[in-house]
């Protein structure tokens, strides 16, 4: 898939604001500080298309991005840790809930997991909650660039015995560098074959 335009559409603090379910979207969503605007900038091809932040906890709506005037790319608030009251932290998730759960042209959640760490707990409980509720997820690993081929090769094998214990099957993965540009091609080549699905199915 080549991107040709990007733009901003609006955020939203509630499933009822969010543009009409007309076109197929694409969730990124993780927790605090994986690297999620890097990502979304490194997709599209624009670096300063969603707000890069050392601080975590910066994404608080859920925010569309219409990509090539045909589907969105929507980012999401993310989950664990950030400087703010809990109360709002959990503001910032009942929103993002709502989202996922409620959005009927969601075509698949991209849950982010930063190589670096061993599975996390926050990680392992969120993609449970996704499974039982049925939502289509994919993983992406972000930050594989500031870790070594081996240790990276490691993580992914913890990930995926933690991730067995629970799930029948391991949901598609992605590898990625926002520095490097790498998986750029494949998650833009899976969300390509997940539109053209979609639009067979409607």
């Amino acid at each position: 898939m080549i991107i040709r335009s990007a733009s901003f559409v609006k955020s939203s603090t509630a499933l009822k604001q969010c543009p009409a379910p007309e076109n197929p979207e694409f969730g990124f969503i993780g927790r605090s500080n994986v690297g999620k605007s890097s990502l979304i900038n490194m997709l599209t091809g624009w670096t300063k298309l969603a707000k890069i932040s050392g601080e975590p906890g910066k994404t608080r709506t859920v925010n569309h991005f219409l990509i090539n005037g045909k589907w969105f790319l929507v980012d999401l608030p993310g989950y664990g840790y950030a400087r703010v009251p809990i109360s709002i932290r959990k503001n910032w998730m009942r929103v993002a809930r709502e989202y996922i759960l409620g959005r009927e042209n969601l075509v698949c959640l991209f849950v982010l997991l930063d190589s670096r760490l061993k599975p996390q707990r926050p990680d392992i409980e969120f993609m449970e909650f996704l499974g039982l509720n049925g939502v289509p997820i994919a993983r992406v690993f972000t930050k594989s660039d500031k870790i070594t081929p081996f240790n990276l090769e490691k993580s992914i094998k913890l990930h995926d015995t933690e991730m067995l214990k629970r799930w029948e099957s391991l949901p598609v993965t992605f590898i990625t560098s926002s520095v490097k540009k790498k998986g750029r091609e494949e998650i833009l080549d899976f969300i390509e074959e997940s539109i053209n699905n979609f639009s067979n199915k409607v």
